[in-house]
């Protein structure tokens, strides 16, 4: 998860010159993220659904979060729940829902610190390096815990199953980033019978020595599951792969987990500084893999 040696890390890594992108990312609106994320001239040929976005106000247990809900405008499909990063729900995370929609999916991208008001949490120019700003939203984080987080699925698993667009007798699938590892891990433990597949994209804290430990959840669904590793984050962790592996083997779970190569924490969103598109394209490739396969 983020902290000061991650940022450590991508600190040294525009240091040195290899940062992937150079371009100011604080005005771009979801349309702009959009357009780095689908390939020129060949979007509408590979991704044809025609698709409807709006903000939509989700009751929860413990308030409103106000989250963003894309799906293809016609027909039902399969539903998607996104948890963002620590950096919350922005246009980054709203122009991956929408490319997701645009594959034939019902997709809600949460709003996961709804707790302490309306999305965005970050404006332009915040950086997850300033003292203030890492502080502030670690603060938000730490509210999700696990009882939390697992209501927090619930809710927004039953919200999406009353929408038009959610074919509700197909599996829903969850996808996180950072801090959303272990929240994907708890959405399928929360609501083992709807979800039928997990992925987490340089997820932490996965595995720990709490009693409340992700991991620990994994007996409880059957969901199968992605696990995209940041180069980095493995180094310093190499034996929270093999514990994932050992306890999905041991529960009869199909899992793949593999570390990205040349990748830092935080490669896949396209605001990211540390942003790899090539092994960013990749994860993405093998999560749609998944959920065709299971999301049926």
């Amino acid at each position: 998860m983020c902290n000061e040696q991650t940022e450590h890390d991508n600190n040294h890594f525009e240091a040195v010159g290899g940062a992937v992108n150079r371009r100011d990312f604080t005005q771009l609106g979801t349309a702009g993220f959009l357009s780095l994320l689908l390939p020129a001239g060949g979007a509408l040929a590979r991704n044809h659904h025609e698709v409807v976005e709006r903000e939509v106000e989700v009751p929860m247990a413990s308030g409103v979060s106000d989250s963003y809900l894309v799906h293809p405008a016609e027909g039902s499909h399969a539903a998607v729940l996104i948890w963002p990063d620590i950096r919350g729900l922005r246009p980054a995370f709203k122009a991956m829902g929408k490319r997701l929609a645009m594959d034939g999916y019902t997709v809600l991208v949460a709003n996961p610190f709804y707790r302490d008001g309306p999305h965005p949490h970050v404006q332009p120019g915040d950086q997850f390096s300033d003292p203030p700003v890492r502080e502030r939203l670690i603060s938000y984080a730490r509210k999700l815990t696990q009882d939390a987080a697992m209501s927090d699925a619930r809710d927004y698993i039953a919200f999406l199953d009353t929408q038009d667009a959610t074919n509700t007798s197909r599996k829903v699938g969850t996808m996180g980033y950072c801090m959303g590892g272990p929240l994907i891990m708890r959405t399928a433990g929360a609501v083992p019978e709807r979800v039928g597949a997990a992925a987490s994209f340089h997820g932490g804290g996965l595995v720990t020595n709490r009693p409340d430990s992700p991991h620990l959840l994994i007996p409880q669904s059957p969901a199968h599951v992605l696990h995209a590793v940041a180069e980095n984050d493995d180094e310093r962790n190499p034996t929270q792969k093999e514990v994932l592996a050992e306890t999905y083997a041991a529960n009869g779970i199909p899992a793949e987990i593999e570390v990205y190569e040349g990748t830092l924490h935080g490669w896949c969103p396209p605001d990211s500084r540390v942003y790899n598109e090539a092994q960013a394209e990749r994860a993405w490739s093998r999560t749609l893999a998944l959920f065709e396969r299971t999301l049926a």
